[in-house]
């Protein structure tokens, strides 16, 4: 996640191949919110939305602490979609007109910080004792430092690092086809359209390779939030409108056919694929509001903020909110709602104390040491 700012609408072909604005035209504020609003989804479902390690913290299934709640807060499994649709258009945006390895220094600072100390601090903490959730291995909490725990089949510190691991894998997709040979607007193009089809194919293919490297399930997230940078360059972009078209087409069919009856044991099934559907259309919409300037009246400077807390509290929410909910609910008998909201709220102070003592120093030092 980067910092969004806005750049000037452009309208003739020779425009369109100019890099963003300087930073000083401003700042995407509303991207910051949507940020922090599909975080909280993502909690939401992990809190109450999905049972496995959460039922142990609460003593009990989420289905009985929020007999309601629970098969909506089911449905906030989608923020992650709405992370990627934002990131294909953060990354397209920082990408443009940057060389391969500004760009990498630029990914590797703003994810790797807040990461290592983060799996340094769940692992820690789940070491403890009296903590009634088990710590992976010495030797798989090591590799979890590489972010390549997935591909060398070690267990995971943090349950949501497998979203890294997608957003990566994209990073370097984006890096050496548009990011290495220079930006324009005609390879960025090319780009979606070719991994568009890739993506299809991969997926006919059923090819374990091809799946890995093209994410056909995940394709048109990234794709849809490149061709809504583009609508944000010029709005009269008719094959940018088309992009979008396109990745939203997909992107519903294969979020219906992923989670509408998700086949993990700990999941809550037969989510409505009308629901899903319209989940997905609504973040596709937010970001388009942001590309097309609909939301530039939301320029509070709290948004700012918030999208600065987005990233840690996504990183710690999952394994770190099962120990909170487990001392709120159980050990002092706060009330299912009342240990919802003080979880989030702890979280969110935790997210704050990353962002400040972390990333406000290792940030900028992890980028001029690698740029």
């Amino acid at each position: 996640m980067v910092e969004t700012f806005v750049s000037p609408t452009r309208r003739s072909d020779k425009a369109v191949e100019k890099p963003p604005a300087a930073a000083g035209a401003g700042r995407l504020r509303a991207l910051d919110g949507l940020r922090l609003v599909a975080a909280l989804m993502v909690a939401l479902y992990h809190y109450g939305g999905r049972g496995g390690e959460i039922t142990d913290a609460w003593g009990s299934s989420p289905k009985q602490q929020f007999p309601t709640l629970h098969s909506w807060f089911a449905y906030g499994c989608l923020g992650v979609q709405v992370f990627f649709v934002i990131s294909g258009f953060v990354i397209c945006m920082s990408g443009w007109g940057r060389p391969l390895r500004s760009f990498f220094a630029s990914r590797a600072a703003r994810l790797m910080p807040s990461y290592w100390v983060a799996v340094v601090l769940v692992t820690a903490v789940f070491a403890l004792p009296g903590v009634a959730f088990a710590a992976v291995s010495p030797s798989d909490a090591l590799v979890n430092l590489t972010l390549l725990q997935q591909p060398l089949g070690a267990d995971r510190v943090l349950g949501v690092c497998w979203t890294l691991w997608v957003e990566v894998r994209f990073y370097a997709l984006f890096a050496l086809c548009v990011v290495l040979p220079g930006a324009s607007r005609r390879r960025v193009v090319l780009f979606c359209g070719v991994w568009t089809l890739a993506a299809a194919i991969a997926d006919a293919a059923d090819e374990p390779l091809l799946d890995l490297v093209l994410m056909p399930e995940y394709a048109p997230f990234f794709i849809g939030g490149i061709g809504l940078y583009l609508l944000h360059r010029d709005r009269r972009d008719a094959t940018a409108w088309g992009i979008v078209g396109v990745s939203w087409l997909t992107g519903q069919h294969y979020a219906v056919a992923d989670l509408w009856h998700s086949p993990g044991p700990g999941h809550f099934s037969y989510r409505s694929a009308s629901v899903i559907i319209l989940i997905v259309t609504a973040g596709f919409l937010a970001v388009l509001a942001v590309a097309l300037g609909w939301l530039r009246r939301a320029d509070w400077p709290w948004l700012t903020t918030a999208g600065a807390l987005t990233y840690p509290f996504y990183l710690v929410h999952e394994h770190l909110g099962w120990v909170a909910v487990e001392v709120f609910h159980q050990e002092l008998a706060l009330p299912s709602w009342l240990t919802l909201a003080a979880t989030l709220v702890a979280m969110l102070v935790l997210a704050r104390l990353f962002n400040r003592y972390v990333e406000r120093w290792a940030t900028p030092l992890l980028r001029r040491s690698l740029g």
